[in-house]
């Protein structure tokens, strides 16, 4: 049996509860970066850990790698896990690897994650949506297999933008939306290693995405609702919190 299991956003305590009994059983895990150490903690001690984090350049190659190497562990093992950040099936090849296997003659079983496009945001005080603000929300991805996503500009026009995999080409983005109709001056927020220890806030405006320094893994909110934050998280207002600019 392979497992295809979401890791969540990071908190190791935000992992369902299958995910979790999932991970106590493994014999191997193998792992992408968006995994966080907390999560990798609860792993059965004695499973074997396989780092299988992509590299700029070399998606494809490492992605066919990753694809041998589980067929190949769960000829040796009765409980393997692929281990994806947040959720499998959103930007994450899941159903990809999900695909091969059964193609493989494998058994397969999808424990889903909760998805950083919504608890991220959420988490930090910024609802996707919110009555008489935001109606409705789009999530897209900054990168695609080629690069730069050029069809985001298709979305340009939702309430809430929440953007994966956007911070190489944040200028780009706000280039981009801004020229297909949205404010330059709309509330921005990077959130960068949401959920854990390691979480920073970056807010701006839209026409500005490009001077934030910002490091990935980092969801971008785009939209009014950001402007919540402040509302929602009394202690940011009072200063007991920090948000970095």
């Amino acid at each position: 049996m392979i497992y295809l299991v979401g890791a969540g956003p990071g908190r190791a305590d935000l992992l369902t509860v299958r995910a979790a009994r999932v991970l106590a059983k493994a014999n191997v895990v193998l792992y992408d970066r968006l995994v966080s150490p907390e999560v990798l903690d609860l792993v059965n001690p004695a499973a074997d850990l396989l780092f299988v984090g992509k590299r700029d350049g070399e998606q494809e190659p490492i992605q066919q790698a990753i694809l041998e190497e589980l067929a190949r562990q769960a000829h040796q093992h009765p409980h393997v896990v692929r281990l994806k950040g947040g959720d499998p099936m959103v930007f994450g090849r899941g159903a990809e690897e999900w695909q091969y296997l059964i193609d493989q003659g494998l058994e397969v079983e999808l424990v889903p994650g909760i998805s950083s496009a919504l608890s991220v945001p959420s988490l930090a005080g910024i609802p996707p949506t919110f009555r008489g603000i935001a109606n409705g929300f789009a999530v897209i991805t900054g990168h695609v297999r080629d690069g730069f996503n050029e069809e985001l500009k298709r979305y340009a026009q939702a309430d809430t933008l929440i953007i994966l995999m956007g911070t190489r080409h944040r200028a780009r983005i706000a280039d981009l939306l801004i020229a297909a109709g949205r404010d330059a001056q709309e509330p921005a927020c990077f959130i960068e290693n949401g959920s854990t220890p390691r979480e920073r806030f970056h807010e701006t405006v839209l026409g500005e995405l490009g001077s934030v320094r910002v490091e990935s893994p980092a969801v971008l909110v785009i939209g009014q609702v950001v402007r919540l934050r402040e509302r929602l998280v009394p202690l940011l207002a009072s200063g007991c919190l920090e948000a970095t600019i």
